[in-house]
């Protein structure tokens, strides 16, 4: 396995080499080089943070309700999408997805209602659809309600989406706004009479392999993955499990009783982040400050922590075509597998 800077994981893995994983330290990457302060100052909430093949990054600001490009150079920031209800800006955005060419989609909720819009670099808007049904909280992750879809990814050809509503954990959609297919199995999670609940347990991170097929990462309930094949049949299953997360685990409720009112606690999040890097390996974030690496078989062989100003707790992960990885928030970048 090749990174850029080499000593960072290299090092790391033959000194530990016949340290027990379950006992070794996390490793600390460090950030190689950040967006200048003068720039990511600008941004109110920085979810997510990408580049594209020519360089130009992209900047997903949920509060804003507003995408940003940063040019190569990290001299200047724009505008690309505004705030507004109507075609072509973003209201209430929840979830951003970039391909490698510069073009991007959004989820948004203009009056409660999901719809995706796809635009090109320059943030024209070249295409679209509103999904049936209206905006539902399901997820909490730290203080934030996530209501929506939390998750997608764009391919440039199709659009992956989490929609446990529809029977399914992955729903692949077509530009046009048609479902491709769906495929993999709503887990049991004991609360199949509660269907918000149901539901709730049964979010997560749909993601494209490289090397071929899917990931599936449960975000919420007992800590999960799952891959597929390109078909969508699946392969195998994973539990995720380290000491570093067996607080976050076991503090997590096994039942959440409605109050007089009828409303119920909402599930939160343990999984914050995932990705998968160009080398088919899968990075998962929690929502405490670690970062598990599992190889292709699905067997963990890292936990990191990332160093920017201080220990970070990623919302996203992108790996660019540049061999570097980029996390929100912070707007960082560190070396990535080649």
């Amino acid at each position: 396995m090749g990174f850029g800077i080499r000593p960072v994981w290299v090092a790391a893995a033959v000194v530990a080499a016949t340290i027990p994983l379950a006992a070794r330290p996390a490793a600390v990457l460090r950030s190689t080089s950040a967006i200048p302060p003068e720039l990511s100052g600008t941004f109110r909430d920085a979810a997510a943070f990408a580049q594209s093949a020519s360089g130009q990054y992209f900047v997903f600001d949920r509060r804003a309700h507003a995408v940003y490009g940063i040019d190569p150079q990290q001299t200047r920031t724009w505008e690309i999408v505004q705030i507004g209800e109507e075609p072509g800006r973003i209201i209430d955005p929840t979830a951003f997805s970039l391909e490698p060419q510069g073009t991007f989609v959004v989820a948004d909720a203009p009056r409660q209602q999901e719809r995706i819009q796809i635009f090109n670099s320059t943030g024209a808007r070249i295409g679209g659809f509103t999904l049936p049904g209206r905006l539902k909280p399901l997820v909490m992750i730290g203080n934030a309600v996530v209501s929506g879809i939390s998750s997608l990814q764009y391919t440039g050809r199709a659009i992956l989406m989490n929609q446990p509503e529809a029977g399914a954990l992955v729903a692949e959609y077509l530009l046009s706004g048609g479902v491709n297919r769906t495929f993999g199995r709503l887990r049991a999670t004991g609360h199949e009479d509660d269907p918000d609940l149901h539901l709730a347990l049964n979010t997560g991170w749909p993601l494209v392999d490289p090397t071929g097929g899917f990931y599936f990462v449960f975000q919420a309930g007992t800590p999960v993955f799952q891959k597929y094949d390109r078909a969508g049949r699946l392969l195998w299953e994973r539990h995720i499990e380290g000491r570093e997360i067996d607080d976050l685990v076991a503090a997590q409720p096994t039942a959440w009783k409605r109050t007089a009112t009828g409303e119920r606690p909402l599930v939160s999040a343990i999984v914050r982040a995932a990705a998968v890097d160009p080398g088919g390996r899968l990075w998962v974030s929690f929502t405490v400050p670690f970062t598990y690496v599992f190889d292709r078989d699905g067997d963990k062989i890292a936990t990191l922590q990332f160093r920017g100003a201080g220990i970070l707790a990623p919302t996203s992960l992108f790996f660019s075509s540049t061999t570097r990885l980029l996390v929100a928030p912070g707007l960082y970048e560190f070396s990535a597998p080649r």
